[in-house]
């Protein structure tokens, strides 16, 4: 099995983590990715992304309290 992508976010404002969430899936088409962002709020964005072009998404709070979502296909 592949490695997952991953696509670090952190630091970037809306909609940038989509952009990029947007730019690994089309070089990903299956799989597994991981994307790394600072809030909640880009969590549920790429989230609402993925989960409308296909894929499963789910997140977890890292311990320096930024966030891992693990989006598969």
């Amino acid at each position: 099995m592949a490695e997952a992508v991953i696509v670090d976010a952190r630091g970037l404002s809306c909609p940038q983590p989509v952009a990029e969430t947007k730019k690994a899936i089309k070089k990903t088409p299956y799989g597994e990715i991981h994307v790394l962002v600072d809030t909640m709020t880009p969590v549920m964005n790429v989230s609402r992304f993925a989960k409308s072009n296909g894929w499963m998404a789910e997140y977890e709070e890292l311990p320096e309290g930024s966030f891992t979502i693990i989006l598969r296909k």
